[in-house]
């Protein structure tokens, strides 16, 4: 094996005698893909990233998905696997004359060789566009194979010319069951886990474990580890792993929610949705992973506000007032209480009828703007309280509308006459309605 490969494997065949030297989360990386735990709907038998694998026959792939569920992984069993020399970068600290020395190096062994070369790249949203760029010929020219590995979603963060020539695999947050399997592997195992080490470990410390990892195996390891090599042995010299251990190993459980990736715009996205979808239990959760997570409540608070005025519109006018007071007093009075008018406004606006009415009109509206010819404002509307604005004939014939019948006056109000505002018959707006339908038939 090319001395290139043994960038994973030296590291997961460690003993966990080594005084802690290595992590056990990463001597617990699996071997194989038999060992690998999850990600069924990828690797399971018959599924194409594990017949690719199986058969050598490996192509450019980007890996996305959060930490922990298995990108790094994955990544070494394909080192071991494959029959092509495997290297291993890390974007964060790699720049372009690091890329090209390692695709010059590709090239070269190629060439002497026949082999071809894997490259890993560790967090490859990282890498600039130049960085980027420089893969494409070596890609398009077979010398390297491409492994990306993201946090972040590879449409927004990759460049086009990659993903066209690379498959995309996201990767699924690890299930309870899952880490519960993979933390009794690790309490088993003698010589890459802690099975040599006299432990019990009670079922409900090691389930609290994987319920405050949220779908993280390394953070779930972690845990493990630190509860474990941080408890005595008992009078019995056995280490008892206990719920209480398992709760101060892990402490505050960690959301998975990164304010400027995925995480952030699919949950707000869920929010705003289950408000319009009148779901006030669906929109509290989400606003409560938010707020947990850290997010800044202004930006809560001003989705609601927007959710106010399109989704629930002059169905409730009172939304948008009470949105825009959760808004204000969010913003005075800071966290932890701004959770309370949040929630109050969220609650409101999930609960209330709905009407895109006002919204879908001044998008029709703008589309006309857009594409057509403007109008022209008619004579009669023009402003008329200037000097000399009689002299142009401004606001001549113009009919106020407080001197008619119930304040109104029939007049033409715009050149073309389109309806753009068609009210439903759902809350207030039905009152709206009814007032408009009076006004026609006069």
């Amino acid at each position: 094996m090319d001395s290139e490969n043994d960038f994973f494997n030296d590291k997961t065949e460690l003993s966990s005698s080594e005084e802690g030297a290595v992590p056990l989360a990463l001597r617990m990386r699996p071997a194989s893909l038999d060992e690998f735990v999850g990600q069924k709907h990828i690797l399971g038998q018959g599924k194409l990233l594990r017949r690719l694998i199986d058969s050598d026959r490996l192509g450019s792939l980007i890996l996305y998905g959060p930490s922990g569920t298995g990108k790094s992984a994955l990544a070494s069993v394909i080192s071991r696997l494959t029959r092509s020399v495997f290297v291993s970068m890390h974007a964060a600290s790699s720049g372009v004359k690091e890329v090209k020395a390692e695709l010059q190096a590709a090239q070269k062994r190629k060439q002497a060789t026949g082999k071809r070369t894997i490259l890993f790249v560790d967090e490859i949203h990282r890498f600039n566009k130049s960085q980027q760029d420089v893969l494409i010929n070596d890609m398009e020219l077979g010398t390297i194979i491409l492994i990306g590995a993201t946090t972040h979603n590879p449409f927004f963060y990759v460049i086009p010319a990659l993903l066209s020539r690379s498959q995309v695999f996201e990767l699924k947050p690890h299930t309870s069951e899952d880490l519960l399997s993979i933390l009794r592997a690790a309490l088993t195992d003698k010589v890459r886990g802690l099975g040599a080490l006299p432990i019990d470990a009670d079922d409900e410390a090691l389930r609290h474990l994987c319920r405050s990892s949220d779908g993280d195996a390394r953070r779930c390891l972690n845990a493990l580890e630190v509860g474990i090599l941080s408890t005595p042995p008992g009078p019995d010299n056995r280490i008892h792993f206990t719920e209480e251990v398992s709760q101060e190993s892990i402490q505050k459980k960690i959301v998975r929610y990164d304010r400027d990736g995925d995480d952030h715009y699919d949950t707000i996205s869920a929010f705003i949705k289950s408000m319009r979808g009148t779901d006030p239990d669906a929109a509290l959760y989400w606003l409560a992973k938010m707020l947990y997570a850290g997010e800044d409540p202004r930006f809560i608070a001003r989705r609601i506000v927007i959710c106010a005025a399109e989704d629930v519109g002059n169905a409730d006018p009172q939304a948008l007032i009470l949105a825009n007071a959760a808004f204000q007093v969010a913003e005075f009075v800071g966290m932890p209480e701004a959770r309370i008018p949040l929630a109050q406004a969220a609650v409101y606006v999930a609960c209330a009828p709905k009407s895109n009415a006002a919204y879908a009109g001044i998008e029709a509206a703008m589309e006309d703007v857009q594409k057509e010819t403007a109008q022209e404002v008619p004579q009669h509307l023009k402003d008329a309280s200037y000097s000399g604005a009689k002299q142009l004939d401004r606001g001549r014939d113009y009919k106020y509308a407080h001197e008619g019948d119930e304040h109104y006056v029939p007049q033409m109000y715009a050149p073309i006459q389109k309806t753009y505002y068609h009210p439903t018959a759902l809350g207030y707006e039905s009152k709206i309605q009814e007032w408009l339908n009076h006004l026609k038939k006069k």
